[in-house]
């Protein structure tokens, strides 16, 4: 009888000994099944390289997704053209059980401002081929560029055709804004009417609390060919919101006040984990504890900055017993806090760089303090998860804002389509454009019951919309223009995408043109 332990040895030593080994053991499948059956993604691209990404589980529900309790090489290829004649670069990478089996390959010494191609090799398995590209040098003199904007994307409230689509586009990358997954299992969806309508998929898990219940969960999302599709094709900026741990959680909140917060950090703990175990990011975000430091600068050129917020770390709790509600005293309080004081710090450094054109934020919670109302409430309303209910903290934002040329915000986390004006007092300092979800809300309409009222008491809003879909932005010294592409359902496998409308910012200019 083998002895687990003498099992588990046997497997490391099988690690150890695999790179070396002669070719006909390196021919041999090491798996029951086909290890990459989560895809591969690439991210956090720079003008020398990008982060490649995969994770073998050849049982993705399985404890440890079918995989030995040992570290396993992984080879990695980076080449110029799509048939692997030109390697550009190469090597061996460890997955480790600690992190899943997964692996983040930092790519260095590549050609800046060109396409490449990369794949994994565990044994005889190879994976699907995935596509990045790497930016321009900093500084280097630019003309264009294109890039796209998605998130929000609860599996049991619509298909991934928002995904399939997005992998078509001719992006530089894409900015993907949280809400990779969604904690909770429905038990029911409710259509605009108020009554009750079929899910159409399920979650395998209700609630999620271990590092195996967020694996899974992640195994189940990453299944999906349309979401592997967009990540095999596109390099990934990733950021989180709530969902990746718990609803409207801040700080070390539990939506719940009932849940202590030091269990609520055992939470949070094992789902940023398991976040950056199935992200393409790069070391620097890996975990240490609880806490991910997700904030990162971008520079494509002298044409454009990204400036990539965590809007949920170190925000102080939300008043007035967070939900839609009037302000309370609460929201005036002088020591709130949305990025905390270092992130503040790093950001308003970054804004007064002066290294590029436009100077781009992208973030996950709505600036424009907007009146809810839809009806005849007699209060204006607020959405207490969002800067409106930090009036300190967005103050100073927009005076800061205000200082800054060409300053352009991209926000998610409302599952509709926005385009307005950030305002300092009665000045206009910047433009926000908030991106509607990949599938989150369901099917939707071209507006929500209310939307009328919601324009007609916030000037600033010029546009506003209530489909699924994504955002692609481009970019060019006169001009940043964002379309925002929709679908006309979820609610089925093969919705088809349509321009509903544009947004244009001039350069020197804080005004939006909406076609």
């Amino acid at each position: 009888m083998i002895s687990r332990r003498s099992l588990i040895h046997s497997a490391a030593g099988l690690a150890a000994g695999a790179v070396a080994a002669p070719a006909i053991v390196r021919a041999q499948s090491w798996f029951t099944a086909y290890p990459f059956t989560l895809g591969v993604a690439s991210g956090d691209p720079a003008s020398d390289g990008f982060v490649i990404w995969t994770r073998l589980a050849p049982d993705p529900y399985a404890p440890h997704g079918g995989m030995p309790l040992s570290a396993l090489p992984v080879e990695w290829e980076v080449a110029s053209d799509e048939r692997f004649r030109t390697i550009a670069a190469k090597g061996t990478a460890i997955a480790r059980p600690e992190l899943g089996h997964s692996v983040h390959v930092e790519v260095a010494g590549l050609q800046p401002d060109r396409p490449y191609w990369y794949r994994f090799t565990s044994g005889s398995d190879r994976s699907l081929t995935g596509q990045a590209r790497t930016l321009p040098p900093v500084g280097a003199a630019v003309s264009a560029l294109r890039f796209g904007i998605c998130g929000c994307q609860h599996f049991e409230a619509g298909f991934y055709a928002a995904y399939r689509h997005l992998a078509a586009e001719d992006l530089a990358f894409v900015f993907h804004y949280g809400d990779f997954i969604y904690e909770y299992q429905y038990d029911h969806r409710f259509a605009q009417d108020g009554l009750p309508v079929q899910k159409v998929r399920q979650h395998r898990l209700r609630a999620l609390y271990s590092v195996e219940d967020f694996r899974a969960h992640y195994a189940q999302y990453l299944q999906d060919l349309d979401l592997q599709s967009a990540r095999m094709r596109h390099a990934f900026l990733a950021t989180f919101d709530d969902h990746e741990i718990e609803d409207n959680w801040v700080g070390d909140h539990d939506k719940d006040p009932s849940v202590p917060p030091e269990v609520f950090a055992l939470r949070r703990q094992a789902a940023m984990q398991v976040w950056y175990e199935h992200m393409p990011v790069r070391k620097a975000l890996f975990p240490r504890g609880e806490l991910i430091h997700a904030n990162r600068r971008l520079t494509y050129g002298n044409l454009a900055a990204l400036n990539l917020l965590d809007t949920r770390s170190f925000r102080s709790d939300q008043p007035c017993n967070d939900g839609w509600s009037p302000a309370c005293p609460g929201v005036y309080d002088s020591k709130a806090e949305v990025l905390g004081a270092a992130q503040e710090a790093w950001l308003d450094a970054n804004l007064h760089r002066k290294d590029a054109t436009w100077n781009v934020i992208g973030q996950q919670v709505m600036m424009m303090p907007i009146d809810r109302r839809i009806a005849n409430e007699p209060e204006k309303l607020l959405n207490l998860d969002s800067w409106a209910a930090y009036d300190a903290p967005r103050k100073r934002l927009m005076k800061r804002l205000g200082t800054v040329e060409n300053a352009v915000v991209f926000t998610g986390d409302e599952h509709q389509n926005f385009a307005g004006l950030l305002l300092d007092g009665d000045r206009p300092v910047a433009v926000e454009n908030v991106l509607t979800s990949i599938s989150s809300g369901g099917d939707g309409s071209d507006r929500r019951k209310g939307s009328d009222r919601i324009m007609a008491n916030n000037p600033q809003v010029k546009f506003l919309n209530d489909q699924r879909g994504y955002g692609v932005c481009e970019v060019s010294p006169e001009a940043l223009t964002t379309r925002f592409m929709v679908l006309d359902k979820v609610s089925v496998p093969d919705g088809a995408i349509r321009q509903r409308a544009s947004a244009t910012v001039e350069r020197g200019k804080v005004a939006l043109a909406i076609a």
